[in-house]
């Protein structure tokens, strides 16, 4: 059962059929326009098993100056084990497990350095409704082992270090065959007046033949005690969403709730990166962890709505084939 085992890797060494396995820990400053995302990733082309690697990735962004500093490694797959029964990841000497994450992206004399740990939190948050993670669709699959972590420790950038602490944020696990076609992704982890609140969305898009498809748009909204799940196939179906590289509107609802908002993020607070693509080819991911979100909660027995919003604390994400969106690509 996905409940069971959400941190245990997928992937199985040797295996032919393309794979790629992500576990990224991101958090936000308390109080200003400054975040960390931490990525430890595992990439095995299809049908090519003795070229799989391990990928460092880290970026921490700097909303004050527009300085965002980004590094990555990659290691051969034979210095690196996932394991499938616990939640356990060595890449190097770099580490992941329950409540810690140590490592170095970049070079050995420049790049950025970690040593965190993380608690609280709240149970794991799956993005999909449960029958998904053992199905065929969708090829990529995505939760939050942790939502509302908190995070104390040290990042060294190129030898300056930043202290981390109680920046609040999540662990994620994320796999699958292939990435998705196309997607816009967001997260916040506790809104400006609403700090245990936590939302999680994504909207993707499929290649049907020479076209796409609608977007599907998941949503999971925890507010005051409740958990809203808009994440049945038949929910992100009838959602309505639309999003270019640096907006995003959407709107689902369940029998409780209306569920609107919007998440905007300039191109200045991104990041570009490049994703290998397990069955062959690249896809280009926009990276944002310093987005605005407004969000209008209705609840449906009262007609009352809410607004939560947060001026710096989003994630948005945006992964694409285009090159015209006017963002370098950094590693």
């Amino acid at each position: 059962m996905i409940t069971d085992d959400f941190n245990c890797a997928r992937y199985r060494s040797g295996q032919t059929a393309g794979h790629y396995e992500s576990y990224f820990q991101r958090a936000n400053h308390p109080t200003r326009a400054r975040a960390f995302w931490i990525r430890y990733t595992l990439f095995s082309p299809a049908e090519r098993p003795q070229d799989a690697i391990g990928e460092l990735w880290a970026v921490v962004f700097n909303g004050d100056s527009g300085n965002h500093v980004v590094a990555k490694t990659e290691v051969p797959i034979a210095r690196c084990s996932f394991s499938n029964d616990r939640f356990a990841v060595h890449i190097a000497e770099a580490k992941l497990g329950p409540g810690v994450l140590v490592g170095h992206a970049g070079s050995p004399a420049k790049g950025i350095t970690w040593s965190l740990r993380y608690t609280g939190g709240d149970r794991p948050l799956f993005d999909l409704a449960l029958e998904r993670y053992e199905s065929s669709f969708p090829k990529a699959k995505a939760l939050v082992g942790v939502p509302l972590a908190r995070f104390s420790g040290t990042i060294t950038l190129n030898e300056e270090a930043l202290a981390v602490s109680d920046w609040v944020g999540s662990q994620n696990h994320n796999w699958g065959s292939q990435h998705t076609d196309g997607y816009a992704w967001g997260q916040v982890c506790g809104f400006d007046d609403a700090p245990d609140s936590f939302l999680e969305i994504a909207s993707a898009k499929f290649k049907i033949g020479p076209g796409w498809s609608k977007l599907i748009t998941p949503l999971v909204l925890r507010h005051r005690g409740k958990e809203y799940a808009c994440n049945s196939l038949w929910q992100a179906f009838r959602a309505r969403a639309s999003y270019d590289y640096f907006s995003w509107r959407f709107a689902s609802r369940n029998k409780l709730a209306k569920i609107e908002g919007e998440i905007h993020a300039p191109r200045q607070t991104f990041v570009g990166l490049r994703y290998c693509n397990p069955p062959g080819g690249v896809k280009y991911c926009l990276n944002s962890k310093i987005a605005s979100c407004v969000l209008r909660v209705t609840d449906l027995s009262t007609d009352r709505t809410e607004t939560l919003q947060t001026a710096d604390r989003a994630a948005f994400e945006i992964l694409t084939d285009g090159t015209d969106h006017g963002i370098a690509i950094s590693a």
